[in-house]
Parts: C-alpha cells; sequence; structure tokens
C-alpha cells in the first residue's frame, strides 16, 4: 500500500477533516505503538509500513517493549494528538485496522502474537481477541 493510499483509508476510517490530521493521528499511534514492541517485530513491521511512516516508526521503537494494556495505549496517543482517550480510541482503530489492511496475515499474526489479546479489536480483528 502506497503513503497516499494508507493515509486516504485512515483518513476516511476515522472521518479526519484533512491528510494533514490524519499524518498526525498515524504518527501518533505507529509510535506508541513501537514501544509496545520487541525491536525485531518494530523491524518487520516497519518494512511492510509505507516508505515514510517507516523510519518514524523505527526510531519510536525501542530495545525492550514497554509492557501496557488498551487503556494505557489510548492514553498515550491521547497525550500525543492532544485529545481524549475516547477519540484516542477512535483514532486506534483507524490507524490499526489500516496497517492490517496493509501487511501480510502472516506479519499481522507475528504482531499480534506479541500483544493481549484485547489489542485485536484495535486492529480490527475482534474474532481473535
Amino acid at each position: 500500500m502506497r503513503d497516499d493510499e494508507f493515509l486516504a483509508r485512515v483518513r476516511e476510517l476515522g472521518e479526519y477533516e484533512d491528510q494533514r490530521e490524519a499524518e498526525e493521528v498515524t504518527t501518533a499511534v505507529l509510535s506508541v505503538l513501537a514501544t509496545r514492541l520487541p525491536g525485531g517485530s518494530v523491524e518487520k513491521l516497519a518494512a511492510q509500513l509505507p516508505e515514510p511512516l517507516r523510519e518514524g516508526f523505527r526510531e519510536a521503537g525501542q530495545p525492550e517493549p514497554d509492557t501496557f494494556g488498551v487503556e494505557e495505549f489510548h492514553r498515550r496517543v491521547a497525550e500525543l494528538v492532544g485529545g481524549r482517550a475516547l477519540t484516542a480510541e477512535q483514532d486506534a482503530g483507524a490507524v490499526l485496522t489500516t496497517v492490517a489492511e496493509a501487511v501480510s496475515g502472516g506479519e499481522l499474526n507475528q504482531l499480534l502474537s506479541h500483544l493481549p489479546s484485547g489489542y485485536a479489536t484495535m486492529f480490527g480483528k475482534p474474532e481473535l481477541a
């Protein structure tokens, strides 16, 4: 998926006003996700993201992942975008559902294996929760 297609899909799902807002939310959600994943998973996922999103995602990764649940994920996203937890829940869903559509099924399964089951819903995969 190309960068413009990725952001257009996020914009559609999140009902954002413009591409800039979709890009801002995407950057925030991906940076929080990167802190939650082990380094190797960050690299594998980054390889399947559109080029402009890869570098920021890689830079947000860390040697040891933080361990936090869905509520904390939303809180961190809200803090980055200056919103509320409910808005952050919608933001995370728009971006992570797009990630799930953009990457291979194997990569998505690998990614979800590093996260608690509650995260699957954010990726638009409630059946895996």
